[in-house]
């Protein structure tokens, strides 16, 4: 008889993924996903308490590989928000997370770095968590990680020793903060405060919830959570869109979802660019005001014409918030 473990192409023990299709179907093999339900965190149960969210956690995006880029695009966003997000992508490899936040925290930004389970073993794992530690990193978003597409890199190997709640519980118990992600959407759909609630009692301290297509889902979604038990803090994601590209790019990721028509005024608007500053300033009022979200991911490309654009528009959008929240 094989275990749910054996039938998931991520080895996953404490699944499903945040990247199980609309239909139901699994992202790496054809077949329903192996998880019908979210399974109950059995592990230990560490002593963690809920961390302070930044009001504004900005993606950080530049050029790989390039140090010059890294320190330029810090510089922009920086100033504008509490702390930056470092994705890791599977088509995109940049310097290792240690590298990457030392640079981060010598030009003036807060890292918050992504580890995915996907690429590294976990002894690779437990090394970053003990070297972002030791740099004095204060959190690392803990991730299973996106299945690699089968024309990306395809002499590269998928690891997977570890799924999200297992990594979670290895960073909490190093004294690193976990960040977790989850995605309201994603099947099953009703499960899903559920699996975040479970995330919590593996050592998650955070979580940072992907685009929805409303602010009304995620108020849903966290009046569910919290009825579950849920009491780490939220951040909850916006959308920086200015042109078909951005809107793409982020409509094309698994489990991700945006609102149609909002995405549609700001492609027809005279000036596209202000109008998209102008809806995520307004998603993220909304999301700030719904109980237990305590602060907005602004998320995206943002910006088809270049990477220092894009993170430039992020960057006023982050301004913009901590204005309306803060004054001044």
């Amino acid at each position: 008889m094989h275990s749910v473990t054996d039938q998931c192409p991520k080895r996953m023990h404490f699944g499903p993924c945040g990247g199980v299709r609309p239909d139901g179907q699994c992202e790496m093999r054809p077949g329903p996903c192996a998880f019908p339900a979210p399974v109950p965190w059995t592990g230990v149960v560490p002593e963690t308490a809920p961390a302070a969210a930044p009001l504004i956690l900005t993606d950080f995006s530049c050029v790989p590989f390039d140090p010059e880029d890294v320190a330029a695009t810090a510089a922009i966003l920086g100033p504008s928000c509490d702390a930056v997000l470092v994705g890791e992508h599977q088509n995109r490899p940049d310097f290792p997370p240690t590298l990457m936040s030392r640079m981060l925290l010598d030009a003036g930004a807060t890292p918050w770095i992504t580890l995915s389970c996907r690429d590294r073993n976990r002894i690779v794992l437990e090394q970053e968590l003990r070297g972002l530690s030791l740099l004095g990193v204060p959190t690392v978003l803990c991730v299973t990680g996106d299945g690699r597409g089968y024309d990306v890199r395809p002499d590269v190997t998928q690891t997977f020793d570890l799924d999200g709640p297992r990594l979670v519980s290895l960073a909490a118990s190093v004294g690193m903060t976990a960040a977790v992600p989850e995605t309201p959407t994603a099947p099953p759909v009703a499960g899903r405060p559920a699996r975040l609630v479970e995330k919590q009692r593996a050592g998650a301290s955070l979580a940072v919830l992907n685009h929805v297509a409303s602010p009304a889902m995620v108020a849903d979604f966290m009046a569910a959570a919290r009825a579950a038990g849920l009491v780490i803090p939220v951040v909850a994601a916006v959308a920086v869109v200015t042109d078909e590209r951005s809107a793409a790019v982020l409509a094309g990721l698994p489990g991700l979802a945006l609102d149609d028509a909002i995405v549609d005024g700001i492609l027809s608007a005279a000036d596209p660019v202000e109008a998209g500053i102008e809806a995520a300033c307004a998603e993220a009022r909304a999301l700030l005001s719904i109980d237990g979200v305590e602060g907005v991911n602004v998320s995206g490309l943002a910006s088809a014409a270049s990477g220092r654009i894009g993170s430039e528009t992020k960057a006023e959008v982050g301004r913009r918030i901590r204005t309306e929240v803060h004054g001044g």
